[in-house]
């Protein structure tokens, strides 16, 4: 299983960004029943969850970014989505998605998140 993350970049904070984590050479079944999480790395800090869906699809948020991250996937593409919006500059980091499935735990390169003030 190949997980292929995107999407990062520089935003000012209020805006807004959409990461996508492909993945490949994993069946569809395994992937619409994994756990699928993206992570968060931040400058000189240990890496923390801060989205999750659960094999039966209910969502879970770090309280930070409550009300402002959703994670969703699309099965047809076997992709998962963080969006992001009204980022603040705490949120800067490498986001990093991981899944965690009936054929193994995987994580994807990481993308650069830089939001400004």
């Amino acid at each position: 299983v190949q997980l292929q993350a995107s999407g990062g970049g520089l935003v000012q904070a209020g805006g807004s960004l959409r990461l996508s984590c492909k993945a490949s050479r994993i069946i569809t079944s395994v992937f619409t029943t994994a756990v699928v999480n993206w992570y968060r790395q931040a400058p000189g800090k240990q890496r923390e969850l801060v989205a999750g869906l659960t094999s039966g699809r209910s969502t879970n948020y770090d309280e930070s970014v409550k009300g402002r991250f959703i994670i969703s996937t699309d099965n047809s593409r076997k992709t998962v989505y963080l969006q992001m919006n009204s980022l603040k500059p705490e949120d800067t980091g490498v986001y990093y998605c991981n899944i965690d499935s009936a054929s193994g735990n995987y994580w994807g390169q990481g993308t650069l998140v830089t939001v400004s003030s």
